[in-house]
């Protein structure tokens, strides 16, 4: 899939510039922290805990802040079972889902080439 800036642009003037609401989200799913979220739940729902330990290094003030933006940006459901001690359960949304998906080919591009880059 070849992506030109004039292509998109053609379809949405708008397109990057400062008060677009394209470059709000891209933020948000391009995020250091964000992209790895979206990551660890493409395999499926999670708990907080679950979470924070396949996301080394995330703190917990980071992981509830993403986590509150993915799920105001409709991408990350949560889900809070009234029990003591209290559950919390995250899962990607089907609109998640489609990020995930689309995520993948970069997700196998840093993969193949961390080594050469990150010299």
């Amino acid at each position: 899939m070849k992506v030109s800036l004039e292509a998109m642009r053609a379809s949405d003037p708008e397109f990057l510039t400062a008060d677009c609401p394209h470059r709000l989200l891209l933020d948000h799913v391009t995020s250091k922290w964000g992209v790895l979220i979206v990551a660890a739940l493409a395999d499926g729902t999670m708990r907080w805990g679950e979470l924070r330990r396949a996301v080394d290094g995330i703190s917990e003030k980071m992981l509830a802040t993403t986590l509150r933006t993915f799920e105001a940006d409709g991408l990350v459901s949560r889900h809070a079972y009234p029990e003591i001690p209290p559950r919390v359960e995250y899962t990607l949304t089907p609109l998640g889902q489609e990020l995930a998906e689309a995520m993948g080919p970069l997700m196998e591009w840093v993969g193949t080439n961390a080594a050469i880059v990150g010299r």
